[in-house]
């Protein structure tokens, strides 16, 4: 087994709450502080009386109250997110390495950074587009950017789970600060 393996871990109401390593995991299994979900298929541990199958997603047997602390700051990742990993020039998919930050309304010309100000772009469209405005280069927007109506958290686990589709169903609670934002 692979011990940096990632793992979500979910509240019991199926509240996204944190990763965790396949370690760490496994031991809240087994004292029974949580459930298994959804195994990673084909990733196994061995010890000297037991194999166990590696967990992709637990769920804790009880509640945990966390109080929510939703960090309103613009960071790249939330920007990344709202915008689906696309270009909002051309539309073209991106990863979080080849996509970059765009102020619409260029900082020279008074914009600032904030959520409403930034999309994110492909390369050969930010440097297209250079210190002018959408209407100035004739590239229009795909869609308006929103406010962040999510926070850091829910921006890493969206994040995540690219490597990790079988998250994505559970990231419904989520998915509704996304929906807000469209």
């Amino acid at each position: 087994m692979q011990s940096h393996r990632r793992v979500l871990l979910l509240n019991a109401s199926y509240e996204a709450l944190n990763i965790v390593s396949a370690p760490k995991a496994l031991a809240l299994v087994w004292r029974r502080v949580a459930e298994v979900l959804e195994n990673d298929p084909g990733e196994t541990i061995r010890s000297l009386r037991y194999t166990f199958q590696v967990p992709s997603v637990i769920r804790l047997t009880h509640y945990v109250d966390v109080r929510s602390r939703q960090n309103r700051t613009t960071s790249r990742l939330r920007i990344l997110v709202r915008d689906k990993y696309r270009c909002q020039y051309c539309g073209k998919k991106g990863t979080a390495f080849d996509l970059t930050l765009d102020h619409i309304m260029p900082k020279s010309k008074g914009g600032r950074t904030t959520a409403e100000n930034l999309v994110a772009a492909c390369m050969p469209c930010n440097n297209r587009k250079a210190d002018r405005t959408p209407d100035e280069a004739r590239m229009p927007l795909l869609a308006n950017p929103a406010a962040l109506y999510f926070g850091l958290r829910q921006a890493a686990f969206h994040h995540a789970a690219e490597e990790r589709p079988e998250w994505k169903k559970y990231l419904f609670l989520e998915d509704a600060y996304l929906e807000r934002t469209a």
